[in-house]
Parts: structure tokens; sequence; C-alpha cells
């Protein structure tokens, strides 16, 4: 075994799910994109809160309710840390990517965006980095362009340079393709559409797993990701925002915790970033959150780079071998994600007899439909690769994408 092949089977042996068999056949989970396994330690650390430290946070008057606002709070400074923001002030509990990138639609274009003015997405993106757009414009008289992606998956950044002129205000792009693995070169367009005068949220959802994430070198105006796709709990997710930004929002919900005062006919609001959590938190989750985050952050992201690498090198020559198939989406830079069809099949059919060899990809739109659209496809199989995957994950693939092949032929 190699040096990188030792430090990632050791990581592997921390996911208890890749233990198990599904039809009989060995577990090669494909599908990370969509979410991560989990390890040991985030159940542990989750089964202690509910059994032991189960309480409120914020407001309670007992031990274990300082206790539980202790360790909630540990998180926000843990995650500041982790993607090096200057304040934990800055940091914003939500459900995950989704709801984040809805209350800035909300928050900051809902309230600061005037008739006419303009929000700059791309056809990359992921549904939920384009129906927030697409509600907020048609709800505030706001124009939505969309810059284009060239043939290879990359965006076409003369595209971006272009659509930037005019009265842009906000520009919603995504750090990596959920579908084509295609990562933009995100420092650059920020420092364009700040040029412009224009703000940046960036989502995050596949990148906080590929590259170390810095908001202060990025400069970035506003950064979503989600817990479950770096080895942590469903539910729970994170929004930064610049705090001067933060503080001239209003609240994106209303109730308990996020106030200083209620009384009629008027409520004062909480400082930041107490402001937009309204009522009682998904605590457990926020605990399991610093988990899995401590747990990411130990990875050495040099080795994980140039695992994942070698993993997708293998996979998509391996697959390029197969007559018949299509690949998608050959960006330079690229994460460790493949989208494929075999010529003359539906993907979902394909997808029923690699899930009976147990290797776990997913099939459709993936949340990409104007993507797929202008692609001239309904949707693709998609294999995601990450830190518990190996060689062997990588061949029983290619077995399964084959034996489909000739069962369907």
């Amino acid at each position: 075994m190699s040096s990188l092949e030792t430090y990632f089977s050791n990581l592997r042996s921390q996911f208890p799910a890749l233990e198990q068999k599904v039809y009989g056949k060995r577990l090669a989970y494909l599908d990370s994109a969509a979410t991560t396994l989990k390890p040991r330690v985030l159940a542990d650390r989750m089964h202690n809160y509910y059994l032991y430290e189960s309480a409120n946070v914020h407001r309670g008057a007992h031990y274990l309710a300082d206790q539980g606002t202790k360790h909630f709070e540990e998180t926000r400074d843990c995650v500041a840390r982790f993607i090096n923001s200057p304040s934990s002030d800055e940091i914003i509990f939500v459900k995950g990517t989704t709801e984040g990138i809805n209350l800035v639609a909300h928050s900051f274009a809902g309230e600061f965006l005037k008739a006419g003015d303009e929000i700059l997405i791309t056809d990359l993106e992921h549904h939920a980095n384009i129906v927030p757009w697409q509600l907020i414009a048609k709800k505030n008289k706001l124009n939505l362009k969309v810059v284009r992606g060239l043939e290879n998956g990359e965006l076409d950044l003369e595209d971006f340079r272009k659509k930037l002129e005019g009265s842009v205000k906000l520009v919603a792009i995504t750090g990596c393709s959920n579908t084509l693995g295609y990562r933009p070169p995100i420092k650059e367009l920020i420092e364009w559409s700040h040029a412009k005068g224009a703000k940046v949220l960036i989502d995050a959802a596949q990148l906080v797993t590929q590259k170390k994430i810095d908001v202060q070198d990025l400069n970035c105006d506003f950064l979503v990701f989600s817990g479950h796709k770096v080895f942590g709990p469903t539910g729970i997710g994170v929004l930064y925002g610049k705090k001067e930004l933060l503080q001239k929002m209003p609240p994106y919900q209303s109730g308990g915790s996020m106030i200083t005062e209620v009384c009629f006919p008027d409520t004062t609001f909480n400082d930041v970033p107490f402001k937009f959590e309204a009522g009682t938190p998904h605590i457990a989750g926020v605990i399991g959150l610093k988990t899995a985050v401590d747990f990411f952050s130990a990875i050495d992201l040099n080795m994980l780079s140039a695992w994942e690498d070698q993993l997708l090198n293998e996979a998509q020559k391996k697959l390029g071998e197969i007559p018949g198939i299509s690949l998608y989406g050959m960006a330079a830079d690229k994460g460790p994600i493949i989208s494929f069809n075999l010529k003359g099949l539906h993907h979902s059919d394909v997808s029923n007899i690699i899930d009976r060899e147990g290797v776990a990809v997913r099939a459709g739109h993936h949340c990409t439909q104007p993507l797929m659209s202008k692609m001239g496809i309904s949707g693709t199989l998609r294999a995601s690769f990450s830190i518990y995957n190996n060689m062997q994950d990588v061949d029983q693939l290619i077995f399964a994408v084959k034996k489909a092949q000739e069962m369907l032929s």
C-alpha cells in the first residue's frame, strides 16, 4: 500500500456504514455529493447529547442549559475558525445551504435591491441557487441574468464579465458544480463583481470538503454550506455573512431568542447572529457539526486532494474506455464528481443494476434541470468520491456499469 492508500484506509475504518453489505455485495458508496457518510465519532457525540445533555440553550437557568449553551457557542467559534471568519458573530446557523440562500434572498435582496436591479447567477447552479432568486426577482421586479457554461463544463468567463455590466447588485455562484464537478475561479469572480459594486454569495455545499475555505482571502460577502456535506448531521448548515451587512438586514423569521424586547405595539431585535436564529435551534445538530468540522479539519487537505484526484482520474479513464459512454464536464479544475450516460440506455435503468452490484450512485437531474436541458438530456448517472473511497470502489463501479450495459443492450 502507498502512504496515501494507508492514510485513507485508516479514515475509511471510522465509517461503520461501509462495514455492511448491500444485496450481499460490498458497499461502494459513490454518492457523497448528495450526502456524506458519518463517522462513528459523530454518532457517539450526538448520542451522548440526547442521553445526558439535552436542554435548551441561551435562556435556561440551570447546569444542563448552561452546558448546552457553552457547547452550542463553541461550535460557532469552531466554524468561524474553519472558514477563517474574523468574528463568530458572522456565523448564522440555518437548516442547510438552501435555507441560507433563502435567508439572503429574503433579507438582503428582498430588502435592499429595487425594481430594475439585477441578480447574476450561472446555468451551472443547483436549484437551491436558482429558485430563491427567481422568486424574489418576480416579487420585487428585479432582473435575473444567467451566465452560460461552455461545452467542457467550465464557465464562460467572458460572458460573466459581459453580464456584470449594467445594474448587477448581487452575484450568486457555486464554488463547485454538483453535477459536473467544475470549480469556477471564485476569487477572481468576486474581485470582478466587487469592482462593479455587486455583492457576492458563494454556494460552498460541494467545495467545503474539497478545498480550504478562507472567507477573508476570498472576500465574499456571503457563503453557505450544509453540515451533512461535511460528515455532519442533516438539518444543520451555516450562513457566513459580513457583519456590516448582517447588521443592516432585517430578520428572516421571528419568534423567541431573536428579540431584545417584545411589547405592544413594537418589538426590538437581538444582535447578530441571534437576530437570524428564531426559536429552539437544532441543538444536537449544531453540537454534532463541531464534531464533524473537528474531524474533517484533522485531515491533511493536500493528501485529500491528491487522493481524490487519483480516484477521479482512474474512474474517468476507465469509464472512458467503455464503448458508448458519454462523460459530461471535463473541466481542468474539477472536484471528485463524474456525470455520465450509456448510449441508448436510460440512467434510471442503469442505476438499478448498478445498485444491485452494491454501488451507490445518483441518477437523475441532480437538481440542475436548466443545465440538463442545455445539454439536451433528462439526467445522468453521477459518481462522487470522498475520503473513504478507494480504488476497489472504482473497479466495482466499472464492473457494475459494464454489467448494466450488457444486460440492457
